[in-house]
């Protein structure tokens, strides 16, 4: 006996598709942060190698491109989330004026005319005027009438968001009297064990969440972990560069240390808020594991201020 044939499929039927296959499973975290990690140490080591060259022309104009580099993408991540929020914005004036930002104020502060920080301050402080008077006259020519207020007011908060705090890295740098760049190298160093600190703690022992409707990720836990590994990052570098940082001692170093690991944090959950209300994991898709520009210096732009307020108030 023959064996059954199967039926001939239906005039107008569709072959049965094959079953979907299954997503790859998401990396594993230790993976995610050692990929972190290493986009990080790589990306800072040939920045703070190249600020620390003997060749004062490439120290300085690398230093250059490097700020204007880290001011310029990440202002156009910014912008960009502005408009996958919905928003509107002035992007190509805001890129331009930050890169002019950034660009005259290295001038100005590697010459012979910035003779103590408030001059540079007024210099910039002009600088900021003519931006919004820009902005202003931007929004005359333009057709979006309505969203005026919208449009100058994300422009500006940008604006002064990424190139404007960014911009205290420069007057760290070129701060008079003492070694600057030793000051850059110390709080970048401590931001990163911050973020390097509040991950391991919070991956380990995390179980009560900070705000989980902006970061879910962020713990309590982590916070005080950021703090910790901050703190004793900030006394050990101190009292290993003693003789390059005026004025410092173990006492700043630990209160410096602390400030600097919780405004690590809080800068981080800026950024969050800002990618949460776009939509998106990451401000973008340059650095391996890390994200976009945005998510390498969250924590770095408010901690740029907080460095040069405490260097120009207190440590001088």
């Amino acid at each position: 006996m023959n064996p059954p044939q199967p039926n001939p499929p239906s005039v107008g039927s569709e072959p049965h598709a094959p079953p979907p296959s299954a997503p790859p499973p998401p990396p594993a975290k230790r993976w995610v942060f050692l990929r972190r990690l290493l986009s990080s140490i790589v990306l800072w080591a040939i920045l703070i190698s190249a600020l620390f060259s003997r060749n004062l022309i490439v120290a300085n104009y690398f230093f250059l491109a490097a700020m204007m580099a880290l001011a310029g993408v990440g202002l156009w991540e910014f912008y960009r989330l502005v408009e996958r929020s919905g928003l509107v914005c002035f992007r190509v004036w805001g890129i331009l004026f930050g890169l002019l930002l950034m660009a005259s104020t290295f001038f100005y502060l590697s010459g012979d005319w910035a003779k103590s920080p408030g001059k540079a301050n007024d210099f910039e402080t002009s600088l900021l005027i003519l931006f919004v008077l820009g902005l202003c006259v931007l929004q005359f020519m333009s057709s979006r009438t309505k969203l005026g207020i919208v449009a100058i007011s994300t422009t500006l908060f940008g604006l002064m968001y990424v190139p404007w705090l960014l911009n205290f890295i420069q007057k760290i740098a070129f701060f008079p009297h003492v070694n600057g760049r030793y000051y850059v190298l110390y709080f970048v160093l401590v931001t990163k064990f911050s973020d390097t600190g509040a991950y391991v703690v919070g991956s380990i022992f995390g179980k009560h969440k900070m705000i989980p409707r902006i970061s879910p990720g962020k713990t309590w836990e982590g916070f005080v972990g950021a703090i910790l590994t901050a703190t004793i990052a900030s006394v050990l570098f101190a009292g290993g560069a003693a003789s390059h940082l005026s004025g410092m001692d173990w006492r700043h170093a630990v209160i410096l240390g602390a400030l600097l690991g919780a405004t690590a944090v809080v800068g981080d959950l800026v950024e969050s808020q800002f990618k949460r209300q776009a939509g998106v994991k990451d401000s973008g898709r340059i650095f391996p594991g890390m994200g976009g520009m945005l998510d390498l210096l969250d924590s770095l732009l408010f901690n740029a201020p907080l460095m040069y307020l405490y260097l120009r108030h207190v440590l001088t």
